[in-house]
C-alpha cells in the first residue's frame, strides 16, 4: 500500500503539507488551515511540487535562507487506499481515497478548483463516515498537535535551533 504523510510546517506561515505517494513520488499540497475531521468541511489545499519519498520521513528544521525555511514535524503518517486509479483521478481533478493513519482515518476527497492565477488549488474534504466528527467536537489539530514520531511540538523543534 502507498504511504501518506502530513507534515506540520512553520515556514512563513504555519500550514500542513499533505502528501500522498503516487508513482514513486509524494504528490503534495499545502493545506493552509490543516485537515479537518468534520464531514464536508472544505480545506484549501494548494498544489506544490512533488517530493522524493525519502522526504516523507523528514522532521527537523529547514535552515534560514533555504526554500521552506522553518520547523517541520511529522504530524501524521500511514498508508492510503485510492478509490480507483489515483493518476487518472488526479488528472481528472477528483480523487477519492481512504487514509489509515495515527490521526487521520476514513474516507477523503481531493477536488481541484477552477483555475485562478498560477496556483493550482484543490479542496481537501472529509467524507461523512465512521471517522468523521461533529462540528462541535474539539479540532484534531488542537487535540493532537504533536509529532507522531518524536512527540515534539513545533515550538520544541523551533527552540532546538535557537
Amino acid at each position: 500500500m502507498p504511504s501518506f504523510v502530513v507534515q506540520k510546517h512553520a515556514a512563513r506561515r504555519l500550514h500542513y503539507d499533505f502528501r500522498l505517494e503516487v508513482g514513486g513520488v509524494l504528490k503534495s499540497w499545502a493545506v493552509t488551515r490543516g485537515p479537518s475531521l468534520v464531514a464536508g468541511e472544505r480545506r484549501l489545499a494548494i498544489e506544490v511540487e512533488d517530493h522524493l519519498l525519502s522526504y516523507g520521513s523528514f522532521e527537523g528544521v529547514i535552515p534560514s535562507g533555504s526554500y521552506g525555511a522553518g520547523a517541520v514535524l511529522l504530524w501524521d503518517r500511514g498508508i492510503w487506499e485510492p478509490d480507483g486509479d489515483p493518476v487518472a483521478g488526479l488528472a481528472a481533478g477528483s480523487l477519492r481515497f481512504r487514509l489509515h493513519g495515527a490521526k487521520l482515518t476514513g474516507g477523503w476527497r481531493l477536488m481541484r478548483m477552477a483555475p485562478r492565477g498560477r496556483q493550482v488549488s484543490w479542496l481537501l474534504i472529509k467524507a461523512d463516515d465512521e471517522a468523521a466528527r461533529p462540528r462541535s467536537a474539539l479540532d484534531i489539530l488542537e487535540e493532537c498537535p504533536l509529532s507522531v514520531v518524536s512527540g515534539c511540538s513545533i515550538e520544541d523543534l523551533s527552540a532546538d535551533t535557537s
